[in-house]
């Protein structure tokens, strides 16, 4: 079968079945292994298809923000064990930026006890870190009612006046050509200020959003390292030969 059939073939198969494994696209295709990795990585390139874990699906641009609700009980532990690693890089003396997000939320226990200074645009933030005795401002600003991220010209003026050592910022989509995406201009917008403010930035997320784009652009992968649980070994090289990606593992 020469390159442009499998592609087609590629596409029906996850046009029919969403997602697909590496083996069903060999089965389908009557190809070998590496040439499906081949395939794949080329037609992802073409915004496609997506890697996923073991195989592929269709690209879908995600324009639709969760809550945090609907967020919070998405790879809770995967989350729990990301947000543990980026705590961990938050010494002593640090005035850090903690970014609206269910992610980034949970590292506020791991930095109980240390001496630090956290301002965050999250406003279900508040009550942790209060409970956990950090030093904390808010921005100020609108408050967003699904993320209860605080957004406008008012948190933006109130996080201008800072400056990080390290920021921590949650997002909707990594990829390749795209960058940092998320689904709300305002809140990209203070996302990529935080970002320009801190001489350190960490981008917290699960597997499941590399290879995703959101509406709003934050920033060039460049501008931040990612801190992820554990990738396709494929997938890990394609976005290491752009920025640093720290991978956790259990």
């Amino acid at each position: 079968m020469i390159t442009p059939e499998r592609h087609r073939k590629i596409i029906e198969v996850l046009g029919e079945k969403q997602v697909a494994t590496i083996q069903e696209l060999v089965d389908a295709t009557s190809s070998s292994e590496s040439t499906i990795r081949r395939d794949l990585s080329q037609l992802q390139k073409e915004k496609k298809l997506k890697r996923v874990h073991g195989g592929a699906s269709l690209f879908h641009q995600k324009g639709e923000e969760l809550s945090v609700i609907e967020k919070s009980s998405k790879n809770a532990a995967e989350k729990e064990q990301i947000a543990s690693f980026a705590a961990a890089l938050v010494k002593n003396g640090d005035s850090i930026y903690i970014d609206a997000g269910t992610t980034t939320m949970q590292m506020i226990p791991f930095l109980k006890g240390k001496d630090i200074t956290v301002v965050t645009n999250g406003v279900s933030h508040l009550e942790l870190l209060l409970e956990n005795h950090v030093p904390t401002y808010l921005t100020g600003g609108l408050v967003k009612p699904k993320t209860r991220a605080l957004v406008g010209s008012a948190a933006q003026s109130g996080l201008n006046a800072c400056r990080f050592d390290k920021c921590f910022m949650g997002v909707n989509g990594i990829h390749l050509e795209g960058g940092y995406t998320t689904p709300d201009p305002e809140e990209a917008a203070m996302k990529k200020l935080a970002i320009s403010l801190s001489q350190e930035a960490y981008i917290l997320a699960d597997v499941t959003k590399f290879n995703e784009i959101s509406f709003s652009k934050i920033a060039e992968l460049r501008e931040a390292v990612v801190i992820t649980n554990e990738l396709e070994e494929d997938v890990a090289y394609d976005f290491m030969e752009k920025t640093e990606v720290k991978v956790v593992t259990a």
